[in-house]
């Protein structure tokens, strides 16, 4: 489809912001092109980065049987990390997308192909939100601060990821899911199996949503040569879409057990229920699957929040057998 030039609406929204959301309505009007950079009128990327932190750190307490204060910084501090580091990482992709995503009907809003900010001011918003997050990382244990010094080489690499690979999903993921042994390492002090295991579980999560959210772009992505599993897969999507559901769900469920082997059984038991929970979830996402509703894609894409807030209550519950 031929697409015209990038032209921003005269109040700057971006093309799939969430309607109604606070950064259009109430943010002064100064921030709002880099809170747009930094996606905060869509915080579905933020729930996604986040919620694997607190998978691990329900299970990292489920594992040791202990909690504390600290624990509690822990989890707020991964959500201020999430949000600040979503937005970085976010910021960093579109200084390094701008070109294709002038090209693209549904990024050619976004701020910098747009002309709401320039690259320069795109860089120095960059450093601020990483500088917060680095306030946030210094509060945790040495081995915690090294895993997110390391998580810095995912995060850099996976704009470009779509360029030389058909599956730049999966580095989403590897990036993605990266709090959930930053989270455990910094409640335990060391990475363990259960903290892999549940990380990998997130992959596979990612896999299967993100996908889901690339074939809202596949004829533009076509058109410019960019690569995805959605364009991989094409009209086996579904197939593929229920083997990560699949694997999301055994490997959680083995991340479980792991965690949980010498607590209660009744503990381990309810747990147990959040990943079979969560991939009905998943399921019922795939049953109304269709890739040429690009609406619906976006809907079922952002009830990942929910998919992923289903095993912290199971978690949580779980805490107090």
């Amino acid at each position: 489809m031929t697409t015209p030039s990038p032209m921003p609406d005269q109040n700057g929204h971006v093309a799939d912001a969430v309607a109604g959301n606070w950064v259009d309505h109430y943010a002064p009007a100064f921030s709002r092109p880099y809170l747009r950079l930094s996606r905060a009128d869509r915080p579905i990327g933020t729930w996604l980065l986040l919620l694997p932190c607190w998978m691990a750190l329900m299970l990292a307490m489920l594992h040791d049987g202990r909690a504390s204060l600290h624990d509690l910084w822990i989890f707020i501090g991964c959500a201020i990390g999430a949000f600040v580091m979503r937005g970085a990482g976010c910021t960093w992709n579109d200084i390094t997308d701008r070109e294709i995503d002038a090209k693209v009907e549904r990024t050619r809003s976004r701020p910098i192909p747009s002309g709401q900010i320039t690259v320069k001011g795109a860089l120095a918003w960059l450093v601020l939100q990483a500088l917060i997050g680095l306030c946030v990382l210094l509060t945790f244990n040495l081995n915690a601060i090294l895993l997110g010094v390391i998580s810095l080489v995912p995060v850099a690499i996976y704009p470009f990821a779509k360029r030389f690979t058909w599956w730049p999903q999966m580095f989403l993921g590897i990036a993605f899911n990266w709090g959930a042994l930053l989270a455990w390492t910094a409640h335990t002090g060391h990475l363990e199996l259960p903290a892999v295991i549940l990380y990998l579980a997130g992959i596979a999560w990612t896999l299967f949503y993100d996908t889901i959210y690339a074939h809202q772009d596949t004829e533009d992505d076509a058109l410019i040569g960019v690569k995805s599993t959605a364009r991989l897969f094409a009209e086996n999507s579904g197939k593929w879409l229920f083997g990560f559901l699949v694997l999301t769900v055994l490997l959680m469920a083995f991340a479980v057990v792991q965690a949980t082997i010498d607590q209660s059984p009744f503990a381990l038991l309810v747990a147990l229920g959040g990943p079979w929970a969560m991939g009905l979830h998943l399921h019922w996402q795939l049953r109304q699957l269709d890739t040429n509703d690009m609406p619906l894609l976006l809907r079922l894409f952002r009830s990942n929040r929910d998919a992923g807030l289903i095993p912290l209550l199971f978690f949580a519950c779980a805490l107090f057998l």
